[in-house]
């Protein structure tokens, strides 16, 4: 099996265990609105939302290892289409044919991207000092966006996705760094990199618990954009990625581009809004969400994504 092939088999795993991760968050945001840090840390459901995401995040570290961010990233839109089953199963409903649509565009699009941007198992890795601006210039970014008191939105889900690609481009550099014999980076500056791995990933799925505050589907959808976006720049500007192909290969891949966000964007407009949930309820959050059932025919299915409120709510990984 080529390493090609891999990336995306591990990614595809990486991609479900990520909706269910989301689908937990949302769950747990909309029962807690006005909720800090200090009371998520003593929620058992928002623990095991974190032990989705550590999972997801592993799985996506090893498909690192073997595909190029130009082939890993853009598969994290499936994110967004795993949790379509997902939202219909909690809700007792069928997909719907506004759905389909939309699975298919992302699964066209996605598939277009992966024909042009396939490529061997990376070997190029950021400097140190590549690496410290490229941080530099992310927090600056992300603090721009998120600044205190911002009021929760796709401000911060920008801000999750910038740095949840930034922190898979640094951990491409620290998994391919110390797999390589070569010794290109020394193991002090390889642990500096780890650490900033560390902040952006921590830093983004806090920003993802804080703008789903305003339901699950466009926030999802701008993280789901954003981030491989961000990490497709640095994969091509700063770590020797190409796409094949030259100028056909080029409008390919926005070609694809374009289908797989009109496909995210249809995704999150289809499904009904979802209800209440009982803020006494704080089990497991997988077993919460597969025991889940609207109580009456009256009651909007539960956890799914959101229709937005007003045009213009989802404005484009």
């Amino acid at each position: 099996m080529s390493a090609t092939l891999v990336a995306v088999a591990l990614s595809l795993c990486s991609a479900v265990a990520y909706a269910a991760a989301a689908v937990a968050q949302e769950r747990l945001a909309s029962r807690n609105p006005g909720s800090g840090l200090l009371a998520l840390l003593g929620s058992g459901a928002w623990w095991g939302s974190v032990l989705l995401n550590g999972s997801a995040a592993l799985l996506h570290v090893v498909a690192l290892k073997y595909g190029p961010l130009t082939v890993v990233q853009p598969l994290g839109a499936l994110t967004l289409v795993a949790a379509v089953p997902l939202g219909a199963r909690i809700a007792g409903r069928r997909v719907s044919a506004v759905e389909w649509r939309g699975t298919a565009f992302t699964l066209v699009g996605l598939a277009a991207i992966l024909v042009t941007a396939s490529g061997s198992a990376p070997d190029e890795v950021l400097g140190t000092p590549e690496a410290l601006i490229l941080a530099g210039a992310t927090a600056t970014l992300i603090g721009m966006l998120a600044w205190p008191g911002a009021r929760p939105g796709l401000r911060h889900a920008t801000g999750s996705g910038v740095a949840s690609g930034v922190a898979s481009a640094l951990t491409q550099t620290v998994t391919v760094a110390a797999t390589d014999r070569s010794g290109s980076l020394l193991t002090w500056q390889v642990i500096g990199v780890a650490l900033l791995v560390a902040a952006f990933a921590t830093g983004g799925l806090l920003l993802s618990q804080t703008a789903y505050r305003g339901g699950l589907g466009a926030p999802l959808a701008v993280v789901t954009l954003a981030n491989p976006v961000a990490a497709a720049v640095i994969g091509l500007t700063l770590l020797g990625e190409r796409l094949r192909d030259g100028a056909a290969g080029i409008l390919l891949a926005l070609v694809g581009a374009g289908l797989a966000t009109w496909g995210v964007l249809l995704l999150t407009r289809a499904a009904p809004a979802p209800a209440e949930v009982p803020a006494d309820d704080d089990e497991h959050p997988v077993a919460a969400v597969l025991a889940l059932r609207p109580d009456s025919a009256s009651q909007e299915p539960a956890l799914v994504p959101r229709r937005p409120q007003e045009p213009g709510h989802l404005t484009a990984l």
